[in-house]
């Protein structure tokens, strides 16, 4: 699998020189659906885990909201369905395949831990903008699949591995909590066919006088959104790059342990492409769904996570923008 990100239509350090510093690579993960191993990068796909390992469980709180929710298999039944009537009504039996799925169940129990969902992993060969700690090559992110009160990211955990060192990888599958709050917590398995480009700041990141000649129409043939939409920060899933902003403002993300100000890790989004960041689509994906991994971060937004530049083994913090 190979995705093409079209050419930039202006070289955007040529035109305005200022940026050249500020230029950063970023790798575009281009999530599809496939069948992943534990043995691939992937998102949705299984982790390669430590057989000895407990899998991780995320305490709560998670507070019921009043209705009944999907399980995992539900959802998939539901987008099974969905996908199968593509273009035709559904058959009795696939209707009542559907009323099952979405009758659901009852939330967990107060108190009763969830078991986190394998969200992505990444094998750092692959991907090049990770910059793992010394002698890591894998890194894993599992989820919460619920709200959780006061936050408005998911709770995530992330884990730097050596994978040749995981002598006796877990075979059986992997648990799976009893609900998922939303259809959207659940990544459909994809594989990646990660590709670096080039990327520059938010407008709202940089100086005030920088920022009016990059929204100036007059610096790109008339068209003030250029700089936003087409030369920035590219759109959908990616490693390092710079950060998109908008329902906030741009701010420092200081590590907890060290207070040393964090760069972007990993971010993780509800769509590849938009209308608006049209141009970033791949060559080989005009036609093609801008959602693949059917994932949905808060609305319709991308979850940011963070690293400390000083030491990786710091925790990490995560934002929704």
């Amino acid at each position: 699998m190979h995705r093409t990100t079209p050419p930039r239509p202006y070289d955007a350090a040529a035109v305005v020189p200022d940026l050249a510093p500020l230029a950063r690579t970023a790798t575009r993960l281009h999530p599809r659906p496939g069948s992943p191993t534990p043995r691939d990068s992937s998102i949705g796909g299984p982790l390669l885990w430590p057989a000895d390992e407990p899998w991780p469980h995320c305490e709560g709180p998670h507070e019921p909201d009043g209705r009944h929710i999907p399980t995992p298999d539900d959802v998939r039944v539901l987008r099974r369905l969905r996908a199968a009537a593509a273009g035709r009504a559904l058959t009795p039996q696939e209707q009542d395949q559907r009323e099952r799925a979405r009758a659901g169940r009852a939330w967990p129990e107060p108190g009763e831990p969830v078991a986190m969902l394998p969200v992505a992993q990444l094998y750092t060969a692959e991907v090049p903008d990770l910059h793992p700690p010394h002698g890591a090559d894998l890194l894993q992110l599992l989820w919460c699949p619920f709200d959780h009160p006061g936050q408005a990211e998911p709770a995530t955990r992330l884990h730097w591995r050596t994978a040749d060192a995981i002598a006796k990888p877990l075979q059986e599958p992997a648990p799976q909590p009893p609900a998922v709050q939303y259809e959207g917590c659940l990544p459909e398995p994809c594989l990646l066919a990660p590709e670096q480009v080039t990327e520059y700041p938010d407008p709202m990141e940089l100086e005030p006088d920088l920022a009016a000649r990059l929204e100036d129409p007059d610096t790109w043939d008339g068209d003030e959104l250029a700089y936003l939409n087409d030369l920035s920060y590219a759109p959908g899933s990616k490693a390092g790059g710079w950060p998109a902003w908008g329902l906030t403002d741009p701010e420092p993300v200081p590590c907890p342990a060290c207070e040393a100000r964090m760069t972007p890790l990993l971010t993780l989004a509800s769509t590849e492409w938009t209308d608006e960041s049209a141009s970033w689509t791949p060559l080989e994906d005009h036609g093609s769904s801008p959602t693949p991994a059917m994932l949905q971060v808060a609305d319709a937004a991308t979850l940011q996570l963070y690293a400390c530049p000083t030491d990786p083994h710091h925790p990490h913090q995560a934002r929704v923008q």
